[in-house]
């Protein structure tokens, strides 16, 4: 039977590549999106997956998206939470929105969706849950205290948690991608751009196919010896011990 799985910030960028690698490899697979309808349509029609609106800040929506996937789908068996934000400024003038909106959607968001189907992977003896984190999450960000903070956090609940469940047969792993070549990335000003790819030592930005890739070897049947990880996928930029 296809194993069943949720991408959350699944119709675009890092994502949509998720979210097409897991169903190329025969999951049943929904995409969580907040707001942007037209790709949200588009994934829909486009890859042949389901698509859920929510906010993945808020627990009740988080209640009420999985709910929906399972009845339409079936129990959930592969979480990705991918779902995320900036909002970027120095801290010294950092709006106490500004650091409460990003730890709500990139860090409580971990909480909200991981709550909804722990229980359902424990009960079955097998689940995979993959977070990702970011390279700012390891070494930190001018400008990005929010940001770096959430993301690190995601590093120390993906430990804890798979600690928890690991006799369960629930695995629970971080990705921490460096620059992925996304419409995000592609709106940094071209020198500034520049800049960045030239501290890559590889060259050049990373593909969305690459984190999707790792995904979905985490997500797989051949992943149950590999729990409690940390991947860095950035191209050299940042090598954690």
């Amino acid at each position: 039977m296809a194993r069943v799985a949720l991408v959350t910030g699944g119709t675009r960028g890092i994502g949509r590549a998720i979210v097409e690698r897991l169903k190329a490899d025969g999951m049943k697979v929904a995409a969580g999106y907040s707001g942007n309808e037209d790709a949200a349509n588009a994934c829909a029609k486009e890859l042949g997956v389901m698509v859920i609106k929510g906010n993945v800040g808020n627990y009740a929506d988080c209640e009420r998206a999985v709910a929906a996937v399972e009845a339409e789908l079936g129990p959930v068996d592969v979480l990705v939470n991918n779902a995320g934000i900036t909002r970027d400024g120095f801290f010294h003038k950092m709006t106490p929105e500004q650091w409460s909106e990003v730890i709500r959607v990139n860090m409580d968001s971990v909480f909200n969706m991981t709550r909804q189907v722990i229980g359902g992977m424990r009960e079955r003896g097998w689940g995979r849950i993959v977070n990702i984190s970011s390279i700012n999450g390891q070494k930190g960000q001018t400008g990005q205290t929010n940001y770096s903070a959430a993301k690190a956090g995601m590093i120390g609940f993906t430990k804890a948690l798979a600690l928890e469940n690991a006799a369960k047969g629930v695995t629970v792993n971080c990705i921490a991608p460096g620059y992925i070549d996304t419409e995000m990335v592609a709106a940094v000003p071209e020198n500034v751009l520049k800049s960045i790819i030239g501290q890559i030592p590889v060259g050049r930005l990373g593909k969305g196919e690459e984190i999707a890739d790792m995904v979905a070897f985490l997500s797989g049947e051949h992943a149950g010896y590999v729990t409690g990880s940390t991947l860095s996928l950035n191209g050299g930029q940042y090598m954690a011990g």
